[in-house]
Protein backbone atom coordinates (compact mmCIF):
# COMPACT_ATOMS: atom_id res chain seq x y z
CA UNK A 1 0.00 0.00 0.00
CA UNK A 2 1.09 3.58 -0.64
CA UNK A 3 1.41 5.78 2.42
CA UNK A 4 1.74 9.58 2.44
CA UNK A 5 4.01 10.86 5.21
CA UNK A 6 5.77 13.93 6.56
CA UNK A 7 9.24 13.82 8.10
CA UNK A 8 9.48 16.15 11.12
CA UNK A 9 11.89 16.90 13.94
CA UNK A 10 11.94 18.62 17.31
CA UNK A 11 15.44 19.43 18.61
CA UNK A 12 16.78 16.67 16.35
CA UNK A 13 14.34 14.05 17.69
CA UNK A 14 12.91 12.92 14.34
CA UNK A 15 9.58 11.41 13.37
CA UNK A 16 7.67 9.99 10.44
CA UNK A 17 4.18 11.48 10.78
CA UNK A 18 1.24 9.79 9.06
CA UNK A 19 -2.13 11.47 8.49
CA UNK A 20 -4.74 8.86 9.35
CA UNK A 21 -7.51 11.46 9.24
CA UNK A 22 -7.52 11.58 5.43
CA UNK A 23 -6.06 8.10 4.99
CA UNK A 24 -7.50 4.90 6.45
CA UNK A 25 -4.48 2.84 7.38
CA UNK A 26 -3.45 0.12 9.78
CA UNK A 27 0.32 0.16 10.31
CA UNK A 28 1.78 -3.09 11.67
CA UNK A 29 4.88 -3.31 13.92
CA UNK A 30 6.83 -4.69 10.95
CA UNK A 31 5.83 -1.71 8.83
CA UNK A 32 6.83 0.65 11.64
CA UNK A 33 10.28 -0.95 11.67
CA UNK A 34 10.50 -0.51 7.89
CA UNK A 35 9.53 3.17 8.10
CA UNK A 36 12.03 3.81 10.90
CA UNK A 37 14.94 2.02 9.21
CA UNK A 38 17.50 4.64 8.18
CA UNK A 39 19.04 2.43 5.47
CA UNK A 40 15.98 0.72 3.93
CA UNK A 41 13.12 3.03 4.90
CA UNK A 42 12.66 6.71 5.68
CA UNK A 43 14.49 6.75 8.99
CA UNK A 44 13.27 8.12 12.33
CA UNK A 45 13.30 7.69 16.08
CA UNK A 46 9.54 7.14 16.20
CA UNK A 47 6.45 6.91 13.98
CA UNK A 48 3.48 9.14 14.82
CA UNK A 49 -0.05 8.27 13.64
CA UNK A 50 -2.57 11.16 13.61
CA UNK A 51 -6.22 10.04 13.80
CA UNK A 52 -9.69 11.46 14.45
CA UNK A 53 -10.71 11.49 18.13
CA UNK A 54 -13.06 8.99 19.67
CA UNK A 55 -13.88 11.39 22.51
CA UNK A 56 -15.96 14.58 22.23
CA UNK A 57 -13.45 16.29 24.54
CA UNK A 58 -10.55 15.95 22.08
CA UNK A 59 -9.61 17.51 18.75
CA UNK A 60 -7.46 14.57 17.61
CA UNK A 61 -6.00 11.27 18.76
CA UNK A 62 -2.48 9.97 18.17
CA UNK A 63 -0.33 6.90 18.68
CA UNK A 64 3.47 6.81 18.88
CA UNK A 65 5.56 3.80 17.89
CA UNK A 66 9.23 3.24 18.67
CA UNK A 67 11.70 2.28 15.97
CA UNK A 68 11.49 -1.37 17.06
CA UNK A 69 7.71 -1.42 16.44
CA UNK A 70 6.63 -1.23 20.08
CA UNK A 71 4.12 1.42 21.14
CA UNK A 72 5.30 4.32 23.29
CA UNK A 73 3.19 5.74 26.09
CA UNK A 74 4.23 9.34 25.48
CA UNK A 75 6.74 11.53 23.63
CA UNK A 76 6.93 15.27 24.22
CA UNK A 77 8.72 16.15 21.00
CA UNK A 78 6.32 14.01 18.96
CA UNK A 79 3.39 15.81 20.60
CA UNK A 80 4.88 19.19 19.72
CA UNK A 81 5.52 18.08 16.11
CA UNK A 82 1.92 16.86 16.03
CA UNK A 83 0.66 20.39 16.82
CA UNK A 84 2.69 21.86 13.94
CA UNK A 85 1.60 19.05 11.60
CA UNK A 86 -2.16 19.54 12.01
CA UNK A 87 -1.83 23.29 11.40
CA UNK A 88 0.46 22.93 8.38
CA UNK A 89 -1.78 20.24 6.90
CA UNK A 90 -4.83 22.46 7.53
CA UNK A 91 -6.46 19.82 9.66
CA UNK A 92 -6.92 22.50 12.33
CA UNK A 93 -6.35 26.24 12.70
CA UNK A 94 -6.45 26.17 16.50
CA UNK A 95 -3.58 27.51 18.61
CA UNK A 96 -4.79 25.43 21.56
CA UNK A 97 -5.43 21.72 21.03
CA UNK A 98 -6.73 18.92 23.23
CA UNK A 99 -5.39 15.58 22.08
CA UNK A 100 -5.97 11.98 23.08
CA UNK A 101 -2.52 10.54 23.75
CA UNK A 102 -1.93 6.88 24.67
CA UNK A 103 -1.81 7.80 28.37
CA UNK A 104 -4.64 10.35 28.47
CA UNK A 105 -5.78 13.78 27.31
CA UNK A 106 -3.05 16.39 26.81
CA UNK A 107 -2.98 20.07 25.87
CA UNK A 108 -0.80 21.63 23.17
CA UNK A 109 -0.27 25.36 22.66
CA UNK A 110 1.29 27.19 19.70
CA UNK A 111 2.74 30.59 20.59
CA UNK A 112 2.94 33.67 18.41
CA UNK A 113 6.67 33.00 18.02
CA UNK A 114 5.99 29.53 16.59
CA UNK A 115 7.25 27.76 19.71
CA UNK A 116 5.03 24.84 20.70
CA UNK A 117 4.39 23.89 24.32
CA UNK A 118 3.02 20.57 25.51
CA UNK A 119 1.41 19.81 28.84
CA UNK A 120 3.21 16.61 29.77
CA UNK A 121 1.02 15.58 32.68
CA UNK A 122 1.66 15.17 36.40
CA UNK A 123 4.83 13.15 37.10
CA UNK A 124 4.25 9.81 38.79
CA UNK A 125 6.64 8.53 41.46
CA UNK A 126 4.75 5.50 42.79
CA UNK A 127 7.02 2.56 41.84
CA UNK A 128 4.23 0.18 40.81
CA UNK A 129 2.82 2.81 38.44
CA UNK A 130 6.15 3.44 36.67
CA UNK A 131 6.49 0.33 36.73
CA UNK A 132 9.56 -0.31 38.92
CA UNK A 133 9.98 -3.18 41.36
CA UNK A 134 11.17 -2.13 44.82
CA UNK A 135 10.17 -2.48 48.48
CA UNK A 136 9.20 1.15 49.08
CA UNK A 137 9.08 4.54 47.35
CA UNK A 138 12.25 6.65 47.69
CA UNK A 139 13.70 9.80 46.17
CA UNK A 140 16.51 7.72 44.66
CA UNK A 141 17.34 4.03 44.32
CA UNK A 142 20.54 2.06 43.92
CA UNK A 143 20.58 -0.76 41.37
CA UNK A 144 23.26 -3.02 39.93
CA UNK A 145 23.71 -2.79 36.16
CA UNK A 146 26.53 -4.51 34.28
CA UNK A 147 28.36 -5.09 37.53
CA UNK A 148 28.18 -1.40 38.46
CA UNK A 149 26.25 0.14 41.37
CA UNK A 150 24.18 3.02 39.99
CA UNK A 151 22.04 5.61 41.80
CA UNK A 152 18.92 6.58 39.86
CA UNK A 153 15.81 8.69 40.17
CA UNK A 154 12.73 6.82 38.96
CA UNK A 155 9.48 8.34 37.67
CA UNK A 156 6.91 8.18 34.91
CA UNK A 157 6.08 11.00 32.51
CA UNK A 158 3.51 8.80 30.80
CA UNK A 159 6.42 6.46 30.10
CA UNK A 160 9.08 5.16 32.51
CA UNK A 161 12.32 7.05 33.16
CA UNK A 162 15.50 6.52 35.14
CA UNK A 163 17.66 9.62 35.73
CA UNK A 164 21.38 9.45 36.51
CA UNK A 165 23.46 12.46 37.59
CA UNK A 166 26.89 12.63 35.94
CA UNK A 167 29.85 15.02 36.20
CA UNK A 168 30.60 15.12 32.46
CA UNK A 169 27.91 14.30 29.92
CA UNK A 170 30.50 13.68 27.21
CA UNK A 171 32.19 10.92 29.21
CA UNK A 172 28.98 9.23 30.35
CA UNK A 173 28.67 5.56 29.19
CA UNK A 174 25.30 6.21 27.54
CA UNK A 175 25.40 3.32 25.06
CA UNK A 176 26.58 0.58 27.42
CA UNK A 177 25.01 1.61 30.74
CA UNK A 178 21.88 2.92 29.04
CA UNK A 179 21.30 -0.43 27.33
CA UNK A 180 21.89 -2.34 30.58
CA UNK A 181 19.45 -0.22 32.60
CA UNK A 182 16.83 -0.12 29.81
CA UNK A 183 16.35 -3.88 30.20
CA UNK A 184 17.02 -4.11 33.94
CA UNK A 185 14.71 -6.71 35.53
CA UNK A 186 13.33 -4.16 38.03
CA UNK A 187 11.79 -2.30 35.06
CA UNK A 188 9.24 -4.80 33.78
CA UNK A 189 8.24 -2.58 30.83
CA UNK A 190 11.81 -1.44 30.13
CA UNK A 191 12.86 2.17 30.78
CA UNK A 192 14.25 5.32 29.17
CA UNK A 193 17.58 6.29 30.73
CA UNK A 194 18.66 9.91 31.11
CA UNK A 195 22.20 11.08 31.90
CA UNK A 196 22.06 14.58 33.43
CA UNK A 197 24.87 17.06 34.03
CA UNK A 198 23.78 20.09 36.09
CA UNK A 199 25.36 23.36 34.91
CA UNK A 200 23.43 25.72 37.21
CA UNK A 201 20.05 25.91 38.91
CA UNK A 202 18.56 27.03 35.59
CA UNK A 203 20.46 24.87 33.09
CA UNK A 204 21.40 21.23 32.47
CA UNK A 205 22.95 19.06 29.78
CA UNK A 206 21.21 15.78 28.99
CA UNK A 207 21.66 12.64 26.91
CA UNK A 208 18.93 9.99 26.75
CA UNK A 209 19.01 6.30 25.85
CA UNK A 210 15.41 5.66 24.78
CA UNK A 211 13.80 2.25 25.10
CA UNK A 212 13.26 0.71 21.71
CA UNK A 213 15.38 3.34 19.95
CA UNK A 214 18.78 3.73 21.65
CA UNK A 215 20.36 7.15 22.15
CA UNK A 216 18.46 9.93 20.37
CA UNK A 217 19.34 13.56 19.70
CA UNK A 218 16.56 14.70 22.04
CA UNK A 219 13.83 13.28 24.27
CA UNK A 220 11.04 15.51 25.52
CA UNK A 221 9.75 13.26 28.29
CA UNK A 222 13.38 12.57 29.23
CA UNK A 223 14.01 16.32 29.55
CA UNK A 224 10.93 16.61 31.79
CA UNK A 225 11.96 13.62 33.91
CA UNK A 226 15.49 14.98 34.45
CA UNK A 227 14.27 18.45 35.43
CA UNK A 228 11.55 17.10 37.72
CA UNK A 229 14.07 14.86 39.49
CA UNK A 230 16.52 17.77 39.85
CA UNK A 231 13.80 19.99 41.32
CA UNK A 232 12.79 17.28 43.79
CA UNK A 233 16.41 17.11 44.95
CA UNK A 234 16.44 20.93 45.31
CA UNK A 235 19.19 21.22 42.72
CA UNK A 236 17.16 23.09 40.08
CA UNK A 237 14.70 25.98 39.88
CA UNK A 238 11.17 25.60 38.51
CA UNK A 239 12.06 26.64 34.93
CA UNK A 240 15.11 25.03 33.30
CA UNK A 241 16.84 25.11 29.92
CA UNK A 242 17.85 21.62 28.78
CA UNK A 243 20.74 21.27 26.33
CA UNK A 244 20.49 18.04 24.32
CA UNK A 245 22.68 16.87 21.43
CA UNK A 246 19.99 18.04 18.97
CA UNK A 247 19.19 21.42 20.50
CA UNK A 248 17.57 23.23 23.42
CA UNK A 249 14.26 22.55 25.17
CA UNK A 250 12.61 24.35 28.07
CA UNK A 251 10.90 22.57 30.97
CA UNK A 252 8.77 24.13 33.69
CA UNK A 253 7.36 22.34 36.76
CA UNK A 254 5.85 23.94 39.86
CA UNK A 255 6.09 20.88 42.09
CA UNK A 256 4.09 17.90 43.33
CA UNK A 257 0.56 17.61 41.98
CA UNK A 258 1.18 19.90 38.99
CA UNK A 259 1.85 19.10 35.34
CA UNK A 260 5.22 19.63 33.67
CA UNK A 261 5.34 21.75 30.51
CA UNK A 262 7.75 21.23 27.63
CA UNK A 263 8.54 23.96 25.08
CA UNK A 264 10.82 24.27 22.07
CA UNK A 265 11.14 24.48 18.29
CA UNK A 266 9.77 22.02 15.72
CA UNK A 267 10.17 21.76 11.95
CA UNK A 268 8.86 19.87 8.94
CA UNK A 269 11.75 18.42 6.95
CA UNK A 270 10.12 16.88 3.86
CA UNK A 271 7.02 15.07 2.59
CA UNK A 272 6.68 12.01 0.40
CA UNK A 273 5.01 8.71 -0.39
CA UNK A 274 6.35 5.26 0.41
CA UNK A 275 5.12 1.86 -0.73
CA UNK A 276 4.72 -0.44 2.30
CA UNK A 277 4.30 -4.18 1.97
CA UNK A 278 1.31 -5.59 3.88
CA UNK A 279 3.26 -7.27 6.64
Amino acid sequence: MKVRFTKMQGAGNDFVVIDNVRQNLHISPGQVRRLANRQRGIGCDQVLIVSPPDSPDADFRYHIFNADGSEAGQCGNAARCFARFVREQRLSSKFHLKVQAPNGLMQLETGNDGQISAEMGIPIFTPTAVPFTTDQEQLEYTINASGTSVTIGVLSMGNPHAVIAVDDIHKAPVASLGAAIEKHPQFSDRVNVGFMQILSRDEIKLRVFERGAGETLACGTGACAAVVHGIRKNLLNNAVTVHLPGGKLSVAWEGDGTAAWLSGPTASVFEGTINLHNR
